[in-house]
């Protein structure tokens, strides 16, 4: 029996599939190795996840086509299931809103039959976002706060994957966990995310995008501490505390910083200066998002480890060696 990762050669995805590796536990991987960014950068992960040997098992294929994942996985005895594959981005839901209908809609669609279908399946952790909250102004968010005001496409998609997610929990009784991660960073990030943008304009001496005059607020959470949670929710799945609900959770650091703060961290760990271009706040983007983490830290004792002041220099130290520089 053996875990399944989608998304493995996604940035969580592949921390998640290394971590499981490391302890131990076989992982059949899956990815669609999509152009939205650096395919090469995908591909080096997954020559990291590939030193496990016999243990690591990939297959290129997209979750939104049914027929093709099913193909893929004949003969496979799942014992889990860790649906980290996504269409990311918040921005790009703008630009591109029937990518995200495929990965994030059919896309989940097709792993909750599979989840349905599988013999013995211990449980399923699925990706979800803080972006649910919307235009929440109440900090922290609670898991019991309204979803229902999504500020961009991307965000109505992953709210709509919970309720897609809470329809088969209630269905078929399937052992199904949500998590709303929030601002994950870290090394092997990815391109799009304001971490790599910002050092990567540092190094270069180039002028660094500022939106919003660098007030919003996020809650960065390093990698290291979301792959505990999910690991920790795969090994032994919540009980519903209402028998019609199944868990979602929030998954975050509980400690908002300005982007500012973020500029000034970075350029402390390269060394040098950003020169600041200040733009105008974008379409979709929220104030501050903050986690209020009570309900997994008392059902799982989740507890984030690595500040912002620890997790920064690790990323540059990554980025550096990454690109050579």
């Amino acid at each position: 029996m053996t875990t399944l990762v989608t998304g493995a050669a996604g940035f969580i995805g592949y921390h998640l599939a290394r971590a499981l590796l490391a302890s131990g536990e076989p992982v059949f991987g899956m990815d669609d190795l999509n152009d939205y960014y650096s395919v090469a950068l995908k591909e080096a992960r997954l020559a990291e996840l590939q030193k496990f040997g016999a243990a690591f098992t990939f297959v290129k294929v997209d979750i939104a086509d049914a027929p093709a994942m099913r193909s893929a996985l004949a003969g496979t005895k799942l014992r889990k299931i860790a649906h980290m594959a996504a269409q990311a981005g918040v921005r790009y839901s703008i630009e591109n809103p029937g990518a995200y209908e495929r990965s994030n809609l059919a896309g989940q669609l097709n792993m909750l039959e599979l989840a349905r279908a599988a013999d013995g399946l211990e449980a399923m952790t699925y990706a979800s976002s803080s972006s649910v909250y919307g235009g929440n102004t109440k900090a922290p968010f609670c898991e019991t706060d309204r979803v229902d005001h999504p500020l961009s496409f991307y965000a109505a998609t992953k709210r709509a994957g919970e309720l897609m997610a809470q329809a088969y929990a209630h269905l078929y009784h399937l052992p199904l966990t949500g998590l709303r991660f929030f601002t994950v960073y870290g090394p092997w990030g990815r391109p799009d995310m304001a971490m790599w943008i910002f050092t990567e304009k540092i190094l270069a001496g180039e002028p660094l995008p500022v939106f919003g005059g660098g007030v919003l607020r996020r809650d960065f959470t390093y990698i290291d501490d979301i792959i505990d949670g999910v690991v920790a929710t795969l090994d032994k799945p919540a009980p519903a505390r209402d028998a019609e609900l199944h868990p979602i959770y929030n998954i975050g650091n509980n400690c908002p910083v300005e982007v500012n703060t973020l500029i000034a961290l970075i350029e402390e760990a390269v060394g040098a200066k950003a020169l600041i271009e200040h733009l105008p706040r974008q379409p979709g983007d929220v104030e501050q998002t903050c986690a209020n983490i009570d309900a997994i830290a008392r059902d799982y004792g989740y507890s984030p480890k690595t500040p912002l002041e620890e997790g920064v220099p690790r990323f540059v130290d990554w980025y550096r060696a990454w690109h050579g520089v």
